[in-house]
């Protein structure tokens, strides 16, 4: 069979396409798990062969690519009775899985609650919406501290203990309508009030502002 130069180029077009469209020749550079996954087993199998490998899957073992969690919850309360696993316990899964077939302990990163960033970024963000609120000036940081920044939620280890370590201005809130059922505060994180309901906590604000 002969083949003219034409026929080479389709040819090795043709190669070149097939390989850009097999995920398995494209290294992956990050990898950002951003919502809680439904299939741990199928999940942690391909983290794994991308982490392990360098970010290509086949390939020998290397570096492994930057991971990311965009948070770190251990549980949260849907409509089950019981607690659901959410995306922190995802991360146990993989690291404890990783840890155990690859030479180096599994490199992450957890954004979310409870990290300081999540509540200093809101901080940003608030300021941006009052300088919004003034005509676009520059609001003097300085001058226009806010009093108090509200934190409400429903889980000790995570919305709290996030508002503690973020310190002033933050107050803490914590609800009855989730995670935490105490009676009492929680022992480790504990709240600067406890309410039963979230429609309690906007009342205590409001009356807290002075606003009826």
């Amino acid at each position: 069979m002969v083949l003219n130069k034409q026929d080479g180029n389709q040819s090795s077009k043709s190669k070149h396409i097939a390989l850009s469209n097999d995920p398995c020749s494209q290294r992956v550079a990050a990898v950002f798990v951003a919502s809680d996954s439904v299939d741990w087993s199928r999940d942690i199998q391909v983290l794994c062969d991308i982490l392990r490998t360098g970010g290509l899957p086949g390939k020998e073992i290397a570096h492994q690519p930057p991971l990311f969690f965009a948070n770190d919850d251990l549980a949260y309360q849907a409509l089950f009775p019981s607690e659901r696993l959410g995306m922190g316990a995802f991360r146990i899964a993989v690291e404890s899985v990783f840890n155990a077939i690859h030479p180096a302990a599994l490199k992450y990163t957890s954004y979310g609650k409870p990290n300081p960033s999540v509540f200093k970024n809101a901080e940003t963000v608030l300021m941006h919406v009052l300088q919004s609120c003034h005509n676009n000036h520059q609001v003097d940081g300085r001058k226009q501290l806010f009093k108090t920044l509200y934190m409400i939620g429903d889980n000790p280890s995570v919305d709290i203990k996030g508002a503690r370590q973020a310190g002033s201005p933050w107050f803490s809130i914590l609800t009855r309508t989730g995670v935490f059922k105490g009676k009492e505060n929680h022992d480790d994180f504990p709240a600067d009030l406890v309410v039963d309901t979230v429609e309690e906590a906007v009342d205590y604000i409001l009356s807290k502002e002075c606003i009826s």
